[in-house]
């Protein structure tokens, strides 16, 4: 599991996932474009819905706990990167998603958040 650290807030991904999500938020901040990112909460957490307003001002950290880089699917790059776009902004759907519908779709895939103040232990992402 890594982690993206972002203003005070520390959710942890799946280093595949974040891989991707890396891949397109750093594609939209280096354009130095702002968006929404959003993503189901995870039971622990209370479930429902996070959000936090991306912006190129705001320093951003991805830690990933494996030593190798995942293989990359351009199809879920292009699903994240056309939702990134949408007046809905990013939202974290799951790759199974993408391959079954082949097309965006809402928000499938719980991460638990917690705030900065809680580390050194970093939040869970639990997919559903």
């Amino acid at each position: 599991m890594g982690t993206l650290s972002y203003d005070r807030v520390v959710v942890e991904f799946d280093d595949r996932i974040l891989t991707h999500l890396q891949i397109v938020i750093v594609q939209k901040l280096r354009r130095g474009e702002s968006f929404l990112f959003s993503w189901r909460n995870a039971i622990e957490v209370g479930d429902g819905r996070s959000s936090a307003w991306m912006n190129p001002a705001i320093p951003l950290y991805f830690k990933f706990t494996g030593g190798h880089t995942p293989s990359i699917n351009p199809d879920w790059i292009a699903q994240l990167t056309r939702s990134a776009n949408s007046s809905q902004g990013l939202v974290a759907t799951s790759e199974e998603r993408c391959v079954a519908s082949g097309r965006s779709g809402g928000i499938d895939v719980s991460f638990a958040v917690k705030p900065a103040t809680a580390l050194p232990k970093s939040s869970v992402a639990a997919p559903e």
